[in-house]
């Protein structure tokens, strides 16, 4: 019998967890930040769009082709390399005399950060188990919710918002250079001795199959694999999900159940804060009890919470329905990722990994938007049926690339 997967060292464990968390920073720092930069470069409000939109461009661009060119590079050099672009975007977002050098500095920016995401899903894809898989990516929310309390510590300080920006450069650069000198570990394998329990219901990967197989696959083999394009179907729309209801909740609570704004805010809080809690304590629900069967029932937990966002019932309704889909949702991304071998092989798992992060940043570029345009246009309240149509066909989704990815018995 084969042996399963030793433990990630714990050096790889912290800098794997400290660079989703550095993937976060960047998001929450606009935010705050925006106001006191569209004034000191004398531009309109609206033109942070135009920021946004090149980064999502040069992510979406860059964690495809990490997933196609990592088995070349390696994954300690691509996230190194990846890492210090970053840090130089953000050391120009620091220095940025006007808005087009910020424009500029926002596509180095994406493209530094599509990379991370795309090399350390596919990495712990392969090397960690559903319980680190998914507090990886906690930690990316703990970096969204540390930015904006750099930025407003910087400007209750009554220093320049580039400040801010500085900071997170300066984590960045430091990050960049652990990586660099733990190339190596990145290359080598767990430790000898030790291995971690196998999953009681995902399939095993085969051990022993030499690291550059992908480069032997063709690209053409694995763009013709329908469970591929299935898979990357399926993050785009979980992703929207995710964005969705935490964009537009507020607007769901105030205007469609009259609750006051602050508990509102308050409410669409506890949304992020139970995707956080819910990837902390489902991590080591899989990783006890099977990705396979917590997967499935985190996908109906999802329409289950849809639904009572959908009643027109009171606020509570609303509520609850919005921490079940929170609670919910948190595994689903990194349990997909988790398995994505499994159902297109490992021959093609990292391009495959590649292309859902990039279905997934598109996803949560265009849907969330067109719903906007659909709550403004229709009803608030069709925020929950357009939940639930999402969540249902993310199952059908999974159930259908789920078959077409394993082979018949």
């Amino acid at each position: 019998m084969s042996r399963a997967p030793a433990p990630p060292r714990p050096a790889l464990l912290l800098l794997a967890y400290l660079a989703f968390v550095s993937l976060g920073l960047p998001d929450g720092l606009i935010g705050v930040g925006w106001p006191s930069i569209r004034r000191d470069l004398d531009v309109p409000t609206e033109a942070v769009g135009v920021v946004l939109t090149a980064g999502t461009v040069a992510y979406l661009t860059s964690s495809v082709l990490a997933g196609f060119t990592l088995a070349r590079l390696g994954v300690g050099w691509l996230l190194a390399g990846s890492t210090l672009l970053a840090g130089v975007a953000l050391t120009g977002y620091a220095s940025t005399p006007a808005l087009a050098v910020m424009v500029g500095f926002a596509l180095v920016l994406g493209l530094g950060s599509g990379a991370i995401d795309a090399g350390l899903n596919a990495y712990a894809a392969a090397a960690f188990g559903p319980r680190h898989m998914n507090w990886m990516h906690a930690f990316f929310g703990l970096g969204v919710a540390i930015g904006p309390l750099i930025m407003t510590a910087v400007l209750g300080a009554g220093l320049s918002w580039r400040w801010g920006y500085a900071v997170v450069a300066a984590a960045q650069l430091a990050l960049a250079t652990a990586f660099a000198l733990t190339v190596r570990l990145w290359r080598g394998g767990p430790p000898a001795g030790t291995t971690r329990p196998p999953d009681p219901i995902a399939p095993q990967m085969v051990p022993g199959e030499p690291a550059e197989a992908a480069r032997r696959s063709s690209i053409g083999a694995t763009l013709r694999l329908p469970a591929v394009w299935l898979g990357g179907a399926a993050f785009a729309v979980y992703v929207a999900i995710e964005v969705s209801t935490g964009l537009w909740a507020f607007l769901l609570l105030t205007e469609g159940r009259g609750l006051a704004a602050a508990v509102a805010g308050l409410c669409v809080s506890g949304y992020w804060g139970s995707l956080f809690v819910g990837r902390v304590v489902q991590g080591v629900v899989a990783e006890r009890l099977g990705t396979a069967g917590v997967l499935r029932g985190s996908l109906l937990g999802m329409a289950g919470g849809a639904v009572l966002i959908a009643l027109p019932a009171p606020g509570w309704v609303t509520v609850a329905g919005l921490l079940v889909v929170g609670f919910a949702a948190a595994p689903v991304f990194p349990l997909l990722t988790l398995t994505t071998a499994e159902r297109v092989g490992r021959d093609h798992a990292d391009r495959t990994i590649g292309l859902q992060i990039g279905a997934a940043g598109l996803g949560a570029a265009l849907v969330p938007a067109a719903v906007g345009v659909l709550l403004v246009r229709v009803s608030v309240a069709a925020l929950g049926p357009t939940l639930v149509v999402l969540a249902v066909t993310l199952i059908a989704l999974h159930a259908v690339g789920d078959r077409q990815g394993r082979p018949a018995s």
